[in-house]
């Protein structure tokens, strides 16, 4: 069944397999906010004269039913139907006949697509807020609990100054504000109704957009109709981008865990658990989590290029190549959740070491704080600044290891309070509980 079959017509199987793809297999993402979407636009369509009161009824009973074999796991895209919307509506004509006919009344796929993805992209975007959170309450939880034990810091990779675990934990952390910021974002994109928009120049029924807006918890509409086709691909690429971004905080963790975890370093182990042996050598226990992690994130930072390449050129109006972003964008969010649940567990389990910094061969961290003791003797910083150079070339340099860091944000005063407040604010400006009340109300929940 082909929601745009005309009698008489046929596509080769050739060309029917080619324009298909792994449409079915991508749409199973879809099923339930389908079913929203239909939920929605029946009601509106009575509200509007379109059906009758007993037809609503009907409508909604039967895509209840749906909406319920979907969340048992029973529902499946049959052979030889092409996408889920076609399902959907067999279904609700086997049982209702000329009633499951007329819910695409004032609808084409185009702008039914449009919602199922605006609906999918808003949920799944709160799935990766929720696990970014748990992911920063550990960093911050480790950040409180290790805020003295001191760690080398680094530039070019060279030693460089003190630096703590506290410290460490707590970067990560406050990178986790930012990338939840620009989730915000593409979760607003996501957030707009095109519902109306029919295949891109809307209808000449009376519908009433801002009741299915209303009806699916969106924020807004896209008032345009044809920017409503247009913001497909748009809504594709900034959820990619907040999910790049994030990936670039995942991965670059996941390089320090590899980095720190190897004896050279040895600033932290990771458990037997999260480490896999060799075939060849028995002393490896090798940290492929870390890999893995930093290998999948690394990736996800390509995507957003991908759908760039996917639009390049495309004018105004729907076009065949935009059904292809279902294939980067759900494969990716199920990569970011995955990636953010283990580093989840990691975190929680990866154990620091103390004392680091008694090691003599960690000196010359403490040149600055030198520097500094000299300043606060009345010495002018750029003769300090020479002065320890000199101790440190003549070798009479001595290294005190004392440390006098009290400001915000230093060694022992992470700010772990002030960067949970950030957190806050950004979480506070999603509007979830808004988006569930209205999916309650229109599944009768």
């Amino acid at each position: 069944m082909k929601l745009w079959q005309k009698e008489g017509v046929s596509t080769s199987e050739k060309i029917e397999k080619f324009t298909v793809g792994r449409d079915r297999e991508m749409d199973l993402y879809l099923a339930p906010f389908d079913v929203l979407g239909n939920l929605a636009h029946a009601r509106m369509l009575a509200s509007v004269g379109l059906l009758e009161t007993a037809e609503l009824a009907d409508l909604e009973r039967e895509l209840k039913v749906i909406y319920q074999r979907i969340e048992a796991g029973e529902f499946e895209i049959e052979d030889g139907v092409e996408d889920v919307h076609s399902q959907v509506e067999l279904l609700l004509t086997r049982r209702l006949g000329d009633t499951g006919k007329k819910i695409h009344s004032g609808r084409s796929r185009n702008d039914q697509v449009l919602v199922d993805l605006k609906l999918f992209t808003r949920s799944r975007l709160e799935e990766i807020v929720v696990q970014t959170k748990r992911v920063f309450d550990v960093l911050q939880k480790r950040s409180e609990e290790h805020k003295n034990d001191l760690l080398p810091g680094y530039t070019h990779l060279q030693i460089a100054m003190p630096s703590s675990f506290g410290l460490w934990f707590g970067a990560y952390a406050e990178s986790l504000v930012d990338d939840v910021a620009l989730l915000k974002t593409a979760y607003h994109f996501a957030n707009r109704n095109p519902l109306g928009s029919g295949a891109g120049y809307g209808s000449s029924f009376p519908l009433d957009r801002q009741e299915t807006t209303d009806l699916l918890g969106f924020e807004g509409l896209h008032y345009n109709v044809v920017y409503a086709q247009m913001s497909r691909g748009k809504t594709e690429w900034s959820a990619l981008t907040a999910i790049a971004n994030l990936a670039q905080t995942l991965s670059r963790l996941a390089m320090d865990v590899c980095l720190y975890n190897s004896q050279n370093f040895a600033f932290l182990t990771l458990p037997d658990a999260l480490t896999t042996g060799s075939s060849i050598m028995p002393h490896k226990k090798n940290p492929d989590v870390a890999e893995l992690l930093r290998g999948k994130t690394n990736r996800l930072k390509a995507l957003p290029m991908e759908v760039t390449l996917v639009l390049s050129n495309l004018p105004s109006g729907y076009h065949r190549d935009m059904q292809l972003l279902k294939e980067i964008l759900m494969p990716a969010i199920e990569e970011i959740l995955d990636c953010l649940d283990v580093t989840a567990y990691m975190l929680e389990h990866l154990q620091v070491k103390t004392n680091l910094l008694a090691d003599a061969k960690y000196d010359l961290l403490f040149s600055v704080e030198r520097v500094n003791e000299l300043v606060i003797q009345g010495v002018p910083f750029r003769d300090a600044y020479k002065q320890v150079g000199k101790e440190i070339g003549e070798g009479t340099y001595t290294a005190s290891r004392e440390l006098h860091h009290t400001h915000l944000g230093s060694i022992g005063n992470p700010a772990t309070a002030q960067i949970a407040e950030l957190m806050d604010q950004q979480l506070t400006g999603f509007g979830f509980d808004r988006v569930h009340a209205a999916i309650n109300r229109l599944l009768g929940q």
